[in-house]
């Protein structure tokens, strides 16, 4: 494949990712974005709104074990292919069920269909792309599920007082539909990466040595006070501006895609630093850890000062900065990814981050609901959030201090 060849294939091959991004976490926000309609119709109170969430996040931390295992082994082009059909399928009939046990079926299938789409889309940027130009695509990629957060109050909000709550959810399921079509066609592997990348015949026992390394630890428990800080935002934001501001489902839907905004502009500004340093000669794995750290302390303290806003204006441009330092620092954590685990293993270490991040963060809305329901108030949790992200920080400050090694079953690399 000519140079010029290569330029364009790996140009469509990030725009489909980009594009599967947005319809990712469109997917993911409509059950926020209906929520107090759906708890009317449906008669769910705001636990039951927090479990159904929590079961997502819960769903696609278990599926990630095995997509990591399946992406470092089968091509990309046949796990992201499936993932995504699996998830619009799962969208759709979201709008076809009435009970709670049925719509906890649809929240299992759509998390375990979503799961292989990150890692996977973060391994297709390691084999297309060199590392001192990674930080650009890792942080488009990362944008575009902020992209879809930012979209998803305006557009579903609309969609659903023009057609219902249902049609909402069948037409954002066909549009993951389209976009899976398109990609198994058009990926192909990147010749020369798939066969130096090729994985080796890693037994268990080996690739379970991940867990011996402090770095991962610090990856995974870090990565969880991102996550729980970003799941929260997602899953309560509107309902946050509705009852602690008392704006309207109309002004909600435009005024919280602001913050999802400011949190892609984060991912974005996290990708060009993040090249910057690498051409100017830092330690790769030294310079994303102090971007992921600044960040993170950042997002707290902003987290920490939005139940002292004194009006929406203000809660939105504090919410907005926490997005915003919270995916910054995320962008470069999926950085991190690449620059510290062996080549053949980038699936594998991306999914165990998620991995144990949901398990965590699956914690946030249905403690949320929890306390909505009791105090009828969002204080308490958003204290909580800004404790989880800085307890994040601290963990890869102080545990993430090399690139991971696999050398067999040799001891523990605290």
């Amino acid at each position: 494949m000519s140079s010029r060849q290569s330029r364009a294939l790996r140009a469509g091959i990030l725009t489909l990712l980009v594009l599967g991004g947005i319809v990712n976490f469109l997917d993911r926000s409509a059950l926020s974005i209906a929520n107090t309609t759906m708890r009317t119709a449906l008669h769910l109170s705001a636990t039951q709104i927090g479990a159904l969430l929590s079961t997502f996040s819960l769903a696609y931390g278990l599926a990630q074990l095995p997509s990591g295992w399946l992406l470092d082994r089968v091509s990309p082009r046949s796990i992201l292919s499936a993932g995504m059909l699996l998830w619009s399928l799962a969208q759709m009939t979201t709008g076809m069920v009435s009970s709670f046990a049925a719509l906890v079926a649809t929240r299992i299938g759509l998390g375990a269909g979503e799961a292989p789409f990150l890692p996977g889309g973060f391994k297709v940027i390691h084999d297309w792309y060199e590392t001192r130009e990674r930080g650009v695509p890792t942080g488009i990629l990362n944008a575009s599920t902020t992209l879809g957060q930012a979209f998803a109050p305006p557009l579903l909000t609309l969609l659903m007082l023009s057609y219902g709550w249902r049609n909402m959810f069948v037409w954002i399921g066909l549009l993951g539909v389209v976009v899976a079509v398109a990609w198994y066609p058009v990926y192909r592997d990147q010749d020369s990466n798939a066969k130096h990348n090729a994985a080796p015949n890693i037994p268990l026992t080996a690739w379970s040595g991940l867990f011996r390394h402090s770095t991962i630890w610090g990856m995974m428990l870090g990565f969880s006070g991102i996550n729980y800080t970003a799941w929260l935002y997602l899953a309560w934001l509107p309902g946050y501006l509705e009852a602690a501001h008392h704006l309207s489902l109309t002004k909600t839907g435009w005024l919280a895609a602001i913050p999802f905004l400011m949190g892609s502009t984060g991912m974005l500004i996290s990708g060009f630093v993040a090249d910057t340093l690498a051409r100017r000669g830092a330690d790769p794995l030294k310079s994303r850890k102090q971007l992921i750290v600044a960040g993170m302390i950042c997002s707290a303290a902003c987290t920490f000062a939005v139940p002292h806003a004194s009006s929406s204006g203000t809660a939105v441009a504090v919410i907005g900065l926490a997005l915003f330092f919270i995916h910054f620092a995320g962008t470069s954590a999926w950085g991190l990814v690449q620059v510290a685990a062996p080549a053949h293993l980038v699936g594998s270490v991306g999914a165990l981050q998620n991995f144990c991040s949901f398990l965590f963060a699956s914690i946030a809305p249905v403690l949320t609901g929890w306390f909505l329901d009791r105090t009828h108030s969002f204080h308490i949790a958003l204290i909580i959030c800004a404790c989880v992200t800085f307890l994040g920080a601290m963990a890869y400050l102080s545990l993430v201090r090399k690139p991971i090694e696999i050398v067999g079953s040799n001891s523990p690399s605290f």
